[in-house]
């Protein structure tokens, strides 16, 4: 399974709300060939780590793409960058933000590899799970919706484990309106 995240706590002057440019965000995948599968409903949540940001609004979608891992991740940051993303500091406000979550049951750089790759966040470098997914109630709740039985190829252990384990899952509402 093929997973992807979307967030964002800011508004774009093309699409508004942020949930529309995970909207916008979703469209443009669909164009250049990632077909979402399942979609999860949209959350609200708050800023990790707390802070005076807008809470953002999340979501997952387990996907299908004939893209390699490395190539899925160039696409998302591209879609972030056409939707007006600009990075310039960690856990900044943003508009949109696209993260590769799984891809099947890779794991990337493989072995012990994956953890160091993980602490280190080197920006571009596929990261595969997503070396921050199983401490983020924001995604894993999401996650439940679409997949509860997903299973980490790491940690060996299901979403629905995964997040009965975190200690503080912060707030999170589905947003009125979502499936």
């Amino acid at each position: 399974m093929i997973l992807i995240g979307f967030g964002g706590n800011l508004p774009s002057p093309e699409f508004g709300a942020p949930a529309n440019n995970i909207r916008a965000a979703m469209d443009m995948l669909s164009a250049n060939g990632v077909v979402a599968e399942k979609i999860s409903g949209f959350y609200e949540t708050e800023p990790v780590p707390a802070s005076d940001q807008p809470w953002y609004v999340n979501a997952v979608a387990s996907v299908s793409t004939p893209l390699g891992a490395g190539n899925l991740l160039e696409l998302l940051h591209r879609i972030e960058h056409d939707l007006g993303r600009v990075r310039e500091k960690r856990w900044e406000a943003r508009l949109i933000d696209l993260d590769l979550l799984a891809y099947n049951d890779e794991v990337l750089p493989s072995g012990e590899d994956w953890l160091a790759a993980g602490q280190a966040d080197l920006p571009g470098q596929a990261v595969v799970p997503h070396p921050r997914l199983h401490l983020r109630s924001f995604v894993l709740v999401p996650l439940m919706d679409i997949a509860p039985d997903w299973f980490h190829p790491v940690l060996k252990k299901t979403a629905r484990e995964l997040l009965s384990e975190l200690e503080d899952t912060g707030n999170i509402r589905k947003l009125a309106g979502q499936n």
